[in-house]
């Protein structure tokens, strides 16, 4: 989990980010993860679609989850993110993701593979 929020340090949300023109969804994702986390991943399945809006306002936004495995670099060890985005970033058990504020709200469901995750999980409303 990373902390990507400046304004706001205690919400966690997946490691990612905006994509580079005529770059795969993958190669995004790879460059994402190794900047906010130090980790070099193998991307795999996407396992979730999650919209974020402002129902007051004309923010919206799509965001892709893949599942992911860890190739090298240590989820513990130093790192600091190169472009001063991410704050903090943990490796954390479902017991402690239940215990922070996490967006989106049925990503734990969907990490832990449950049964009734949802695949796509529409229109959930941004933090203020």
């Amino acid at each position: 989990m990373v902390n990507a929020w400046k304004r706001r340090e205690h919400l966690w949300c997946a490691p990612g980010g905006g994509v580079d023109i005529h770059a795969s969804l993958h190669d995004n994702l790879r460059r994402e993860v190794l900047e906010e986390t130090g980790l070099l991943v193998a991307v795999g399945t996407p396992c979730l679609i999650n919209e974020f809006h402002d129902p007051r306002g004309d923010f919206h936004q799509v965001d892709l989850y893949f599942r992911c495995t860890i190739l090298s670099g240590d989820p513990t060890g130093d790192w600091t993110d190169p472009e001063g985005i991410v704050t903090h970033r943990r490796w954390v058990t479902r017991a402690e993701m239940a215990r922070m504020f996490v967006k989106p709200d049925s990503l734990a469901a969907v990490a832990w593979g449950d049964v009734d995750a949802p695949a796509y999980d529409p229109l959930e409303p941004i933090v203020r």
